[in-house]
This record gives C-alpha cells, structure tokens and sequence, in this order.
C-alpha cells in the first residue's frame, strides 16, 4: 500500500510543480486585475476587454490541466464578475478608432519591445554582411541588386546625375507604385512569422544586406554622404517601417515557437493579435516615406540643411511615436503586460 502511494505521489509531483509554476508566472498579473476591478468605472472598454481575454485564456488552461484546483476555482470567479460587467454594459465606443492610436498601439509596442529590438538587431546585422561582402567582392552588388539596376546606377554616375533612378518615373505613378511595394514588404515580413519568427528574420536579413551592398557600391564612387541623404529622406520611415513589421512577424511567429503556459493555438491567436495591430500601425510611415521617395528624394539639388531636416524630424517622430510614447503609456497606465 505505501509502495502504491509513493508512485502515485511521484507521478502527481510533476503536475503540482507544474501548476505551482503557472501560479507564480501569473499571480500578480491577477491580483492587479483584482485592485482595478473594484472601480471597472474608471477602466477603458478595450482594457476590459482585453483583460477579459487574457482571463479566460487562463482560465481554459486552469480547467484544462488542474479541474480540481483551488486556482480553478478563483480564476472562475474573476472571471465571472468581469463578464457580467462587460455584458451588463455592452457598448462600442465612438473613439475606437483614437483609443487605438493613442493606447492600444502603444501598449501592443511596448509588449513586443524585446521581439522589436531583436529585429532592429538583424537588421543592422545584416547591413554589415551586406557592406562587407560587397566590398571585398564588388560583383556581390550585381548578385543582390540585379545586373540591369547596377548598370542603369552606372550609367546615372558617369552622367553626372547619379540618384537619377529617382527621377525616371513620373510622381504620381511612382509613388502608388512606391507605397503599394512598401506596404506588401511589410505585411509579408509580419504575413512570414505564420512560419515561424525564423521566416521573418530572413526577410530582414535579406532587405538589410539589399542596403549595406548599395551603400558600398555608391561608396567606390565616392558618393556616400549623397547617397545615404538621398536614401534616408524616405528611409528613415521606410527601414523604420520594415523593421517594426519585422518585430511584428516575431512577436506572432513566437506565439508558435513558445506558448508558455498557453496550449500552442491560443498562444499564436494572442501573438498573431498583436501583432497585426502593430503591422496595421506602420501603414501611415509607409504613406509617407513613399511620398517623399516620388516627389522629393529626386530633388538633390535642395540644400543639405533642408534634407537634414527631413531626416531628422522623420526620425524624431519615429522615436517618440514608437519607443518613447509607448514607454510612457506602458509606466503611467500601469496596464502593460511585460
């Protein structure tokens, strides 16, 4: 009889070191739900309702894996009172469309922060593959750029005019052909991580390397400083852009890779979530740096003060929309999930 209770207690240990762990990951993320449902007045419907999604997440996985636990019981009960708040006041907000600018979008980049740096790592990564292969083997850029994009770059330097291939397309066309180009490249960056994280990271690779071979190219000329200006007048939202599309692409082919204490689908659908409303958010970067691509990145006559300009106020609101607000929201909210 003892033998049999002490197999059994062996057998039952794994379970309770699993739950104790599920416990520990998720208790103050609970308790905090706790302290703000007592005033559910003060809180934002999509606060209700995302925190209603991530307590029933837990909630199936509690049933699933421990029915007859205690934290079954409680996670039911949190859950419960914050249903019936929902439903007993069910209304769509008119200002959906401002609370996604101004919460939702920042909250979803702060969450992603870390999947948002690995991609601007790879990024930069892969820009110094490409600047280094193509300088110590100049026929690289022909490899990755094309032989009849080199030549047309050629011909464009000998002939005194060398960011010329700006200025061969009409505004107009050029720049719904621009932006529809831009915004495919994202979403198929963030569309890869339905592969995987892996998948998006080769995309980014690939795009990364594209740049450092052209900077290297324009370099044996002798024409850096014009052409990292000429390139940074859209693509500074342009890179900026890809690269947030990237993180996106992570965040959600993470969900795949690591479910934590989600069964595999629900970790994607709240991973895929996220990170199509981080990829929706670039589509305005992408508008505008294909605008200044078409109607002003050929003008390399203007002054360097006023395509530094350009540059600069380009990268400001890139740093405060994207990094630093989302940081202020995540601290002064206090309703960011790390």
């Amino acid at each position: 009889m003892n033998a049999k209770i002490t197999i059994f207690a062996t057998l039952y240990e794994p379970v309770r070191m699993k739950e104790a762990i599920f416990i520990r990951q998720n208790m103050a993320k609970w308790h905090n739900y706790e302290r703000e449902f007592k005033d559910m007045k003060s809180l934002s419907p999509d606060y209700l309702a995302e925190a209603y999604e991530e307590l029933t997440g837990d909630l199936a996985f509690a049933q699933t894996h421990y029915p007859n636990s205690t934290i079954t019981t409680y996670l039911n009960s949190i859950t419960a009172q914050l249903h019936q708040q929902i439903y007993s006041s069910k209304r769509e907000s008119a200002s959906r469309l401002i609370t996604f600018w101004t919460r939702e979008l920042p909250l979803a980049m702060w969450q992603a922060r870390r999947a948002m740096f690995l991609s601007l790592v790879i990024f930069l990564v892969a820009v110094a593959v490409g600047a280094f292969s193509a300088y110590f083997e100049p026929d690289f850029v022909r490899l990755v750029l094309s032989d009849e994009y080199v030549e047309r770059s050629i011909e464009n330097v000998e002939s005194g005019n060398p960011m010329g291939i700006y200025g061969d397309t009409p505004e107009a066309v050029m720049y719904f052909a621009i932006t529809y180009n831009n915004i495919k490249v994202a979403f198929f960056a963030f569309a890869a991580g339905l592969l995987t994280s892996i998948f998006t990271a080769y995309i980014l690779f690939n795009n990364g390397v594209i740049l450092g071979a052209w900077l290297v190219f324009f370099f044996r000329y002798g024409l850096l400083s014009l052409s990292l200006t000429t390139i940074m007048l859209h693509g500074t939202l342009e890179l900026s852009a890809i690269i947030i599309a990237g993180g996106a692409g992570i965040v959600m082919g993470n969900g795949w890779l690591f479910p934590g204490t989600y069964s595999r689908l629900e970790s994607f659908k709240r991973s895929a979530k996220r990170g199509t409303k981080i990829v929706l958010g670039v589509v305005p970067l992408l508008i505008v740096a294909g605008f200044i691509e078409s109607f002003i990145t050929r003008h390399v006559e203007w002054p360097l003060w006023v395509r530094a300009s350009i540059i600069g106020v380009s990268a400001l609101v890139v740093l405060f929309y994207y990094v630093f607000y989302p940081w202020w929201v995540a601290h002064h909210e206090g309703k960011s999930a790390a």
